[in-house]
Parts: structure tokens; C-alpha cells; sequence
């Protein structure tokens, strides 16, 4: 039991004290540091197009250490994270110029199109990690339905105002803020394009946690004593 917590506990406190800091930098990036308007709800500024996004980066450093925690995870990952998220910036496009608002079908067809695709793949190698592929495809269109669909309501194209007030109307509400229809009553609300490639970097950023951590707890880690005792 001992030996097992000295092995583990070292990982542990690295990855805690990363978590935290990450998530220091990456809220008030995006919400203090480099926002398009200030103190506009509750002290909080408005973030730019380009912001971080908290969640995701665990999402990569999870899966840095699901395919083995080690460089060639990291190349791995970071191929599949690249795939996974390109496939959602092709499919969001697509998705809605096939059918609008109030119309879903269009967004399903190609989610189901490229879900297709990205196991497909598999069929050129070992070297591709479907299962990496599939968290970063989601994590964008997570961020996508979270800031508003950009795109899906008619007008609505790379943070159109008309678009904004489009969305309002399709929800029968009057202008919250002055802000649109993204999340926390309208504080995010991202064009699609910078919604996939702030998942990318954010991705990219939870790799980069992944390999630091790794490479940290493998320094700090005490080393089992050989035979002799030395």
C-alpha cells in the first residue's frame, strides 16, 4: 500500500497543482484578460473571439494518459485531437447549410457522415486513435451549441448581429444585454470558425498538461530501492 501511494501520490499532487493553475489562467484569460468589452455581467468582461475553454483541455489530458502517458501518446493525441476537431469545423458548414433552424436533420446527416469517416480511417493504419478523435469531434460542437449555433439560424454567419437578433426572435425574447444568444445570456457567443479553433488550441493546451505532468511526476518520483538496498 505504501509503495503504491509513493508511486501514485507524486502524479496526484502535480496534476492538482496544473488543474489549478490552468484553470486560473484559462477563466480569467478569457473572461478578465483579453475580453472585446469589460465588466458587462457581474465583472466579467465579454471574451473575444479567441478565449480559452476550461473543460476541454481535460478532455486531451485524459486522453494523453488513456493512450499511455508517454511521447508517443502525445504525438498520437495530438493527431487525433487535429482529425476529430477538423472533421466538426468541415461538418458545422455543412450542417447548416443543408437545414436551418428549427431543422436539426442537416446537423445530424453529417455528424452521422463523418462519424463514419473517422472510424473509416482506421483502415490506413495502427497509427491513427479513433477513440482520440471522437471526444475532440464533440468537444467542438459542444462549444458550438453552447455559443449559440452560429450559422444555424439564418443570418447568424461568423457573429452576424443580424443573426443575433434572429436567434432572439426565433425565441420569442427581446435583446438580453445586448449581447445575443450564446451562453451565460449571450456573454460567449462565437462565429463558427473561431469555435473550432478555440477548441483546437484548447486542446492542444490540455496535451501540453498531459506531457509537463508526465514528465514532472517521473522527475519527483522516489525510485523503488534495488536489491541491494541502494
Amino acid at each position: 500500500m505504501a509503495a503504491r501511494a509513493m508511486a501514485i501520490l507524486p502524479l496526484a499532487i502535480v496534476i492538482g497543482v496544473l488543474s489549478y493553475a490552468w484553470t486560473e489562467f484559462s477563466l480569467n484569460f478569457t473572461f478578465h484578460w483579453v475580453t472585446a468589452n469589460d465588466d458587462v455581467l457581474l465583472g466579467l468582461g465579454q471574451p473575444e473571439n479567441f478565449h480559452l475553454i476550461l473543460p476541454a483541455a481535460f478532455i486531451s489530458w485524459g486522453l494523453f494518459f488513456a493512450a499511455g502517458g508517454d511521447n508517443a501518446a502525445f504525438g498520437k493525441i495530438f493527431l487525433a485531437i487535429t482529425i476529430g476537431s477538423v472533421a466538426a469545423l468541415i461538418t458545422m458548414p455543412l450542417a447548416f447549410e443543408t437545414a436551418d433552424i428549427p431543422d436539426f436533420w442537416g446537423i445530424a446527416l453529417w455528424v452521422g457522415i463523418f462519424g463514419f469517416v473517422l472510424v473509416a480511417i482506421l483502415i490506413a493504419g495502427d497509427w491513427y486513435y479513433v477513440a482520440g478523435t471522437f471526444p475532440a469531434f464533440a468537444s467542438v460542437f459542444f462549444w458550438w451549441i453552447a455559443t449559440g449555433l452560429d450559422g444555424w439560424v439564418p443570418g447568424d454567419v461568423s457573429g452576424n448581429d443580424a443573426g443575433k437578433d434572429a436567434w432572439l426572435t426565433a425565441l420569442g425574447e427581446g435583446d438580453v444585454l445586448g449581447l445575443g444568444s450564446g451562453a451565460a445570456l449571450g456573454l460567449i457567443n462565437t462565429p463558427w470558425p473561431w469555435v473550432w479553433f478555440n477548441i483546437w488550441i484548447t486542446l492542444i493546451c490540455g496535451l501540453i498538461l498531459g506531457i509537463v505532468s508526465a514528465k514532472v511526476a517521473a522527475v519527483i518520483t522516489p525510485r523503488p530501492k534495488s536489491a541491494d538496498g541502494s
